[in-house]
């Protein structure tokens, strides 16, 4: 039985097992709820979880080690393995076997083919088996779970205390994740700056990570310094916000305040549409339509453009980034309360002068929200950068000319096979931390003046 099939009979038991649980509770007082501590869909949610839990949990352990207890009894099997086989040999003999399960077994060696045939006999009763026992388990938790049901029992209480630890244990693997990225980003840059000093990376002006395989090649060192990439960064950041910004929140203020409800319900969707475009489409019109006019543009006006320039690919990422300050913009302008507008009216003001006096004071941090929410979306692009800016790490603040960014060099160090001792690649897990550095601070910024204006207004 597939995993997936015995996923979908554990849910359907669990629900059975809340029917029974929520039944049982009526039984015993003859359908007087009153009588009961909890409400009888506590009961049913109690029966449900008993029959539930301890499966899953059983599913997940068992995933978790199944695949290396299969992989060593094969391995045991194998005549010619032994304990002092090394390990990477090890691994290769376990990946042919299941190239050759996944194929067919005219792709394995000969000498292997009955042990391929053992990795599919322990597979198919790896799977039975534990669709057995989950099975059989989720029934006795559906038993035990309907048995302890009493008029006293507080189903309640423990179905609560369940759901908090729930939502305890989603937190915490959420920060645990967070935390571990960090710190591998963290580890990574520190074996990279013990190769290259902090002062060349931060305040170096050229970036050429490209070193020689052999001392004795030329440019053996490669120059690590970040500064054409954050002001690569900067540069197409800003012509997006420059764009984004006023668009968006112009739009946002006609949709909320002037609108008719007819038109909003069909320009609203139409907007947000643009951010359900793939970034790679973006890219294609960036380079197909937007950097062809602005060069043809440049070239009547005397001015020399580059093929792939900053302003082609910003001028696009701000068009990409519109809907991240229209849509949070216009769900904040939305919810100022109306009686702030009334009073506004009372006084004599006009609805222009209610709008930059009254409601945009309001509605500010979620508006700076949703520019700063655009400003992480526009540093964190790769895909328009690298069609469109081009992969030149040039120190300019010429729109007119190729540059580069922080991202597009992350990907370009990590694509095909790479040696993690290596400055060149271990220079990616630096720029990546530099990165996340600076927009915390960024936040932290931001976050300021947000409670700076709020407690002003308020």
């Amino acid at each position: 039985m597939q995993k997936s099939t015995l996923l979908f009979l554990l849910l359907l038991i669990s629900a059975y097992a809340f029917h029974i649980g929520r039944q049982r509770s009526r039984q015993l007082v003859d359908g007087k709820v009153k009588n009961l501590h909890s409400l009888p869909s506590y009961y049913g949610y109690y029966t449900a979880l008993w029959s539930l839990l301890p499966p899953l949990a059983l599913v997940f352990l068992w995933i978790a080690f199944e695949t290396s207890v299969i992989n060593n009894m094969v391995l045991a099997s194998l005549p010619n393995a032994n304990s002092d086989m090394p390990t990477e040999l090890k691994g290769l003999l376990i990946n042919d076997l299941n190239n050759a399960l996944g194929g067919n077994y005219g792709d394995a060696k000969p000498e292997l083919k009955d042990s391929v045939e053992y990795l599919r006999n322990l597979k198919i009763r790896s799977n039975w088996l534990l669709s057995f026992l989950a099975i059989s388990l989720a029934l006795l938790g559906a038993f035990f779970g309907r048995s302890h049901i009493t008029k006293e029992h507080r189903a309640r209480n423990q179905v609560e205390r369940t759901a908090m630890a729930f939502l305890v244990g989603s937190s915490l693997i959420a920060i645990l994740t967070t935390l571990g990225i960090v710190l591998s980003v963290l580890f990574e840059s520190i074996r990279f700056f013990d190769k290259v000093p902090v002062t060349d990376f931060l305040f170096g002006l050229q970036w050429s990570p490209q070193i020689a395989m052999r001392a004795d090649q030329a440019g053996s060192a490669g120059a690590f310094g970040a500064v054409p990439l954050f002001t690569g960064t900067l540069l197409i950041s800003s012509i997006a916000l420059i764009v984004a910004v006023p668009i968006g929140l112009m739009s946002a203020i006609y949709l909320a305040e002037y609108a008719s409800l007819k038109f909003r319900s069909v320009a609203k969707p139409l907007l947000e549409i643009l951010a359900g475009i793939p970034t790679v489409v973006y890219g294609f019109f960036a380079v197909l339509t937007v950097a062809p006019y602005i060069r043809e543009l440049g070239t009547d006006l005397g001015l020399n453009v580059s093929s792939e320039s900053a302003l082609a690919a910003g001028l696009v990422m701000g068009i990409m980034i519109i809907p991240f300050v229209s849509s949070l913009s216009d769900d904040f302008i939305n919810a100022v309360p109306q009686s702030l507008r009334d009073g506004a009216y009372a006084l004599g003001a006009t609805q222009s002068e209610t709008i930059r006096q009254v409601v945009i004071p309001a509605a500010l941090p979620g508006i700076v929200g949703g520019i700063l929410l655009a400003a992480s979306r526009a540093i964190g692009e790769t895909m328009i950068v690298v069609m469109a800016a081009g992969l030149a790490a040039n120190l300019t603040a010429n729109p007119l000319e190729a540059v580069t960014t922080v991202t597009t060099q992350i990907v370009t160090l990590l694509v095909g096979d790479q040696e993690f001792d290596s400055p060149k690649t271990l220079a990616a897990f630096a720029l990546g931390l530099v990165l996340f550095l600076v927009t915390l601070v960024l936040n932290i910024i931001a976050l300021h003046i947000v409670r700076k204006y709020r407690e002003q207004y308020e």
